[in-house]
């Protein structure tokens, strides 16, 4: 484990380390060593060390339930637990001393078109995206504080960011944020920004792996973090121009549907619904089975769940699994963590 401390920054980088038992929870190598970058935060106690992260299963929910390690085709697949403690480490420390948080957004572009990024070029969807591949279109522009001429980058609708120095009162009409899920302090229209109530802790966090097409819950009880589910899932595909990878980040639950209604690709038929549908991101929601239309009951479950990525962005669960989630994780107090 080595860590490096930047003004302002913490950066975890996780090494592969040996398999070992702890508290229940078997831990296994990542097949891949992962940076967790969280902008504008200080340096980590000791109590925040990756390594001192307390994990326990504790089921809220058992259905479907996978294994740390499980057979996949003629491999195997996990739970990247090592990289979730980094994670865990890092939410722990940010939320050590209290801070004002808010949420990036700009769904549908509803609060107005982002300005022009710097090297923004048209993407392999044939939109226009930033240097770093984040879209125009629903995207937040960021800007460097000392660059206002054009947003540096895009910041995904949903994201969690920390306020910095924006008293009560402030007419400006720029405010300084910092990003939680990579590196930077930033300057962006307070229009793009919903603040969190100042009394929230996140103490339930979804963890997504693109990789493992997996997904855990995880809630915090007084120095552990307990596994409350433990599922398959399937995450977005690329194939343009209707379908979107899922993307990396830390997002914030900004809304639910009991039934979130989907058109035919291209067209302006309905195409049919995604049962209890909690949106994290853009159009990115953690849904169960699509039902089809004409089909108007629901379905539990599908073989290509743990698969490979097929949705358009989206987070496709077992039906009864992704109502948990619906009930469990409320509204702009529960965290969604998509990792590779």
């Amino acid at each position: 484990m080595k860590i490096t401390v930047f003004p302002f920054l913490f950066l975890f980088i996780l090494n592969s380390c040996s398999s070992k038992a702890e508290k229940e929870l078997t831990l296994h190598d990542s097949t891949h060593n992962e940076e967790m970058r969280a902008g504008s935060l200080s340096t980590p106690k000791e109590t925040f060390l990756p390594e001192n992260i307390i994990i326990e299963k504790e089921f809220l929910y058992d259905k479907h339930t996978l294994e740390d390690v499980y057979p996949y085709k003629d491999t195997t697949r996990e739970f990247q637990w090592n990289k979730i403690r980094v994670y865990l480490a890092m939410i722990d420390s940010i939320q050590s001393e209290p801070s004002l948080w808010g949420i990036l957004k700009n769904r549908s572009n509803k609060n107005g078109v982002a300005p022009l990024a710097r090297n923004a070029n048209k993407n392999k969807y044939n939109n226009m995206a930033d240097a770093f591949g984040v879209e125009r279109y629903q995207g937040i522009p960021l800007y460097l504080p000392e660059a206002l001429d054009a947003p540096e980058r895009y910041g995904w609708d949903g994201s969690l960011v920390k306020i910095i120095n924006n008293p009560t009162g402030d007419t400006s009409e720029l405010i300084n944020i910092g990003t939680v899920a990579f590196e930077g302090e930033w300057k962006t229209p307070k229009k793009y920004v919903t603040y969190i109530a100042d009394t929230t802790i996140f103490t339930k966090v979804i963890f997504v792996d693109r990789t493992n097409q997996n997904i855990a819950t995880m809630e915090k009880a007084g120095n552990k973090w307990l596994v409350r589910s433990m599922n398959p899932a399937t995450t977005g595909v690329h194939r343009p121009p209707y379908m979107h990878e899922t993307p990396l980040g830390i997002f914030v639950i900004q809304e639910k549907k009991s039934k979130m209604i989907f058109l035919k690709d291209g067209s302006v038929q309905t195409g049919g619904f995604a049962p209890y549908a909690s949106r994290f991101c853009n159009g990115g929601y953690i849904h169960g089975v699509p039902v089809n239309s004409p089909r108007k009951a629901l379905i539990e479950y599908s073989p290509t769940l743990g698969t490979t990525p097929r949705s358009h962005m989206c987070v496709r669960n077992a039906t009864s699994h992704a109502e948990y989630v619906f009930n469990w994780a409320p509204i702009e107090q529960a965290l969604v963590i998509v990792l590779e």
